[in-house]
């Protein structure tokens, strides 16, 4: 991973490639025109074919990209601001307090973030959920800082999740759980989809994000120790579901290397899924709901194990 150092910002006007920096390394004269080719090209990401053909993905939305500032500068190639003014004033006093504190930690990376105000039509061309600020960020870069750097003991690992809405909230409640990883398993939604990314608040840069085919996943488990636990409310013919308040006081279990394995949406996880599992576990349902969405699901599953895990730390 590429390793970056936090430089003073230069208030000095100059010009790199042709383009006229105001104020500080990395700030851009405004754009104006919703048209212009660099606006193009970035809403073009919010496809996939846009994504795949140009290796960058879009992050909308002040909480995404100032999560991803703090913890992935690496990934982040241009930032999109919509400040008030064109007029040739400062663009920083143009922009929301919010956007402004995102943008001068951005510019604290010289040469390597380029910060670009924008008009409101602009951003609206560009992006109709950015909330005044979006960013485009390589997909290899983003690849690389995925990969884990330290060994992964608790895990979410979900199953063919095919809604951007459902993979960004189960990340974000994973995260939440303080897991090491999300693993996405078999056929799933992409992760660089647009909502997806909204959808997990900023925890997408929080933290590993893999995919696995569902025989790597299992192989992967066994190779490293670790106990897949399969969340369901049925099981199968002969493997009943254990409640998980009762996993809860497992404390042995708790204090193993796991992953909780979800299934998708719609179906669950399938019978020869659930029998790869080392046990099958099922949330009670106290009153007369059927079930539980999936990531209603999830956040309580993986936090109600969080806090058994760490009740005899605090």
């Amino acid at each position: 991973m590429q390793i970056r150092t936090r430089i003073s910002r230069l208030h000095t006007a100059c010009n790199v490639q042709g383009v006229q920096l105001r104020h500080m390394t990395g700030l851009t004269n405004a754009i104006e025109n919703p048209k212009a080719e660099r606006i193009r090209r970035a809403a073009d990401l919010n496809s996939r074919r846009g994504r795949d053909k140009s290796g960058k993905f879009l992050i909308e939305g002040p909480q995404s990209v100032r999560e991803a500032v703090a913890y992935r500068p690496e990934v982040i190639q241009d930032i999109y601001v919509q400040v008030a003014s064109t007029d040739g004033g400062d663009p920083l006093k143009a922009m929301t307090p919010t956007s402004r504190r995102i943008v001068e930690s951005a510019l604290e990376y010289e040469g390597e973030i380029y910060v670009h105000p924008v008009t409101a039509e602009v951003m609206q061309r560009l992006s109709k959920d950015a909330q005044g600020i979006a960013a485009v960020a390589g997909i290899g870069a983003m690849r690389e800082a995925f990969e884990p750097t330290q060994e992964l003991h608790n895990v979410a690992a979900f199953w063919q999740v095919r809604d951007p809405g459902n993979a960004g909230a189960v990340i974000r409640a994973a995260d939440a759980a303080g897991c090491d990883a999300v693993i996405f398993v078999d056929e799933c939604v992409e992760v660089f989809n647009t909502k997806v990314i909204r959808s997990t608040a900023g925890s997408l840069f929080h933290l590993p994000v893999l995919h696995m085919g569902t025989e790597e996943f299992f192989a992967w488990a066994q190779q490293h120790s670790i106990s897949v636990m399969a969340a369901d409310v049925y099981g199968t013919a002969d493997r009943k579901p254990r409640l998980l308040p009762d996993v809860l006081t497992d404390e042995r279990y708790l204090n193993q290397s796991k992953a909780v394995l979800f299934g998708n949406e719609a179906r669950g996880l399938e019978e020869d899924v659930l029998r790869r599992a080392d046990r099958i576990v099922s949330i009670p349902i106290y009153g007369k709901a059927e079930s539980l969405n999936l990531a209603t699901s999830a956040a309580v599953m993986l936090i109600s194990m969080a806090m058994s895990s760490h009740i005899g730390r605090i």
